[in-house]
């Protein structure tokens, strides 16, 4: 009998703990630095700032996506580390995103022009919990605006 509670126990406890989790809430960017210019690439270093609406902690191990301003390719961003993400909590992702130099060079007025940018990411993510990840596709779509000080 004790053996057959023990068991009930463990599956009560693995069916509440595979709760699908929640996407990530995007706050802010911060720190933004240009690192490497160049004419084909450049790279550009921010900090990301995202809340987990999740009663329980993750962890994060990979991110690869391609990032989109006003439907034009911009770069390429990856993270290949391992991250825990608190329940509940803001946490920031530091991120280097490759920059396509000739696609910021087609689009530069409109980008200078506008006060709000289309951005959209697509890729996939690695998530999980107690060692057992899943890969989940994401498409993040939002309008921003953008001050350029002109």
């Amino acid at each position: 009998m004790r053996t057959f509670s023990l068991l009930i126990l463990a599956l009560i406890l693995i069916f509440t703990a595979c709760q699908k989790p929640q996407a990530f809430d995007y706050r802010s960017v911060k720190n933004v630095k240009l690192e490497k210019l160049g004419f084909e690439k450049s790279t550009l270093c921010m900090d990301l700032v995202y809340y987990n609406p999740n009663n329980f902690g993750v962890d994060l191990r990979k991110v690869d996506c391609d990032i989109y301003i006003d439907n034009h390719y911009l770069g390429k961003y990856k993270l290949d580390t391992l991250m825990h993400i608190n329940r509940k909590a803001e946490f920031v992702l530091p991120s280097r995103i490759q920059v396509d130099m000739q696609s910021i060079f087609k689009n530069v007025l409109t980008v200078l022009f506008n006060k709000e940018v289309l951005v959209n990411v697509k890729g996939t993510t690695r998530v999980g919990k107690a060692g057992f990840f899943k890969t989940i596709s994401f498409n993040y779509e939002a309008r921003h605006k953008i001050d350029m000080g002109l």
